[in-house]
């Protein structure tokens, strides 16, 4: 690539837990719960224990705390 694009005060969270690709739904639910708080999704990445989402830093604690909320 001629060009590489970055952008600062951007914030990942993650979800973490065995069988995350594998037990429908986990992913929906956190998608639709930062959905409710307005908080934009920029990036997604998931693995076999992980879903990463990249967002905007001033949401940071909002998605944590909304996230521990549905998955206590």
């Amino acid at each position: 690539y001629d060009v590489v694009q970055s952008e600062a005060g951007m914030s990942k969270v993650s979800v973490i837990g065995i069988g995350m690709r594998s037990h429908a739904g986990v992913a929906a639910t956190a998608f639709k719960a930062l959905a409710d708080k307005a908080i934009n999704i920029r990036a997604i990445t998931t693995s076999e224990i992980k879903i990463s989402i990249l967002i905007d830093g001033p949401y940071t604690e909002l998605a944590v705390r909304t996230l521990h909320s549905v998955y206590g």
